[in-house]
């Protein structure tokens, strides 16, 4: 209740590069349509979240040709092209590649044309970054409102030391019946929950004043 006007706000969220879901784990009432590349990924987040409607596809062109038809967007495009670790690799003679500018694509395009709230999420580049972020935690977010920073009181530094069964724990999902390439990547590639519900308070929280606002001048 916001000044003494009850809401009660059904979003429609987009959810882009999904994974398994560790942003949208807390996520409730809420009306979800997930993208996500690989059939094996897709299935597990279709029986985690099987009220979700999960579509196996490109993330990036399903974002341009279905923007307009959300209230809130997420977007968490693959980081590794842009990550210190790719760089360090390089000096083993791993092959170099170009940075995936999809990233900076859809921030410059949801910043331009997106009306609902939005918001995109990578990690810290090995660059200097093109487009100024916010940092939370060892996250970076792009978005058209105001993320407060928050301390969920644990040290989650130590994500790259952790094994499979740790992660699981740690993000609260169990996979390990799960038959998944790459799982430990996969766990060390989620949104930490409590963060992906805290970004979607803020932007809730925004949409509520605004609504609240628009009924006011309507009075």
């Amino acid at each position: 209740m916001l000044d003494g006007v009850a809401t009660n706000l059904i979003m429609k969220i987009l959810n882009l590069y999904s994974g398994i879901g560790g942003n949208r784990k807390l996520w409730k009432n809420v009306n979800v349509t997930s993208v996500e590349m690989k059939p094996q990924i897709a299935k597990v987040y279709e029986e985690l979240f099987p009220n979700d409607t999960v579509i196996i596809g490109d993330a990036h062109e399903y974002l341009i040709e279905h923007y307009t038809n959300f209230d809130f967007i997420w977007s968490s495009p693959p980081c590794q092209s842009h990550s210190n670790a790719r760089r360090l690799t390089y000096r083993n003679g791993t092959k170099k590649i170009y940075p995936d500018m999809k990233l900076w694509q859809e921030i410059i395009f949801l910043q331009h044309h997106a009306k609902c709230k939005w918001v995109v999420e990578n990690i810290n580049p090995y660059y200097k970054e093109l487009i100024t972020a916010r940092k939370r935690g060892r996250h970076l977010f792009w978005s058209n409102f105001y993320i407060r920073d928050i301390d969920f009181g644990d040290d989650r530094k130590n994500l790259i030391d952790m094994n499979i069964r740790d992660l699981c724990k740690y993000h609260d999902f169990d996979v390990m019946n799960y038959k998944l390439d790459k799982k430990r990547q996969i766990m060390r590639n989620c949104i930490y929950p409590p963060l992906g519900l805290h970004v979607l308070n803020e932007a809730i929280d925004k949409r509520e004043l605004e609504q609240v606002c628009q009924l006011q001048l309507a009075i």
